[in-house]
């Protein structure tokens, strides 16, 4: 059987099926075009996302099998839980010493995750030009951040594309002791009151799977993401969650 070769995009052209995608590097599917917000819209509807460095042209991946958080599978630890109603019973004592927030610090994220990683999540990838794209696609109302802040700082978070009910997660970071960890609950949260049942979380972390990810067939994923992806668009704003995943849209302040 003749090896299959990567696909080369010009502009105006469509991707590939993404049966395509090489077996080495795994996922692997297509290089060139841009990263303008028709062509993101249209990679993530197929089950497709660009992942590149510096200096690179775009390359667009579809690994299979693929990483998904769903999100009535969500696992917290002992701790984390603990943490996580100390948190809720200050709030409803009008104590926002720990909030997460939405859209409030959207590039700011952007930076935080965009910065050499530890523990092993990647960052570097996240170029001055993804940082440009996703920023518009923000602007549009898309893309959003999921921020954790301790008295009033910015100590962790993450950001992701929305489309339809489907939340597709792109990186995190974290400046103190689980504060990802934190914002993606509250992410979860979230999407749960939504009607969203499935986080996309690309590429497999053992981060992730603490959490309850867990990796399901490429077939499978792409006939979720084509259904839901064709429902309308959940309601965002800038604001914070609570523990029950209500979006506030005024933040609230301990002072």
């Amino acid at each position: 059987m003749a090896s299959l070769q990567l696909t080369w995009l010009e502009p105006d052209s469509p991707f590939p099926e993404v049966t395509q995608a090489l077996a080495e590097p795994a996922g692997l599917l297509a290089a060139g075009a841009d990263l303008s917000i028709p062509r993101l819209r249209a990679a993530y509807t197929q089950g497709i996302f660009p992942w590149f460095s510096q200096d690179e042209p775009p390359l667009w991946w579809s690994p299979d099998p693929r990483m998904v958080l769903k999100c009535d599978a969500l696992h917290l630890s002992h701790s984390l839980n603990k943490r996580l109603r100390q948190i809720a019973k200050a709030q409803q004592a009008e104590n926002f010493d720990v909030v997460v927030k939405v859209d409030t610090a959207f590039a700011a994220v952007l930076r935080g995750c965009a910065r050499p990683a530890q523990g092993g999540q990647p960052g570097t990838w996240i170029t001055e030009e993804m940082q440009l794209a996703y920023q518009a696609w923000h602007l549009v109302g898309q893309v959003h951040s999921i921020e954790t802040w301790i008295n009033d700082a910015l100590v962790g978070g993450l950001y992701g594309v929305s489309i339809g009910k489907m939340f597709f997660g792109e990186s995190m970071f974290s400046h103190s002791t689980d504060a990802s960890k934190i914002a993606l609950a509250h992410l979860v949260w979230f999407l749960n009151r939504q009607q969203v049942g499935w986080i996309d979380c690309q590429m497999q972390t053992s981060h992730l799977a603490s959490m309850g990810a867990g990796a399901v067939p490429r077939e499978q994923f792409l006939a979720h993401v084509q259904r839901y992806t064709a429902e309308p668009d959940i309601a965002w704003a800038s604001g914070w969650l609570d523990h029950e995943g209500v979006l506030h849209p005024q933040v609230r302040v301990s002072r």
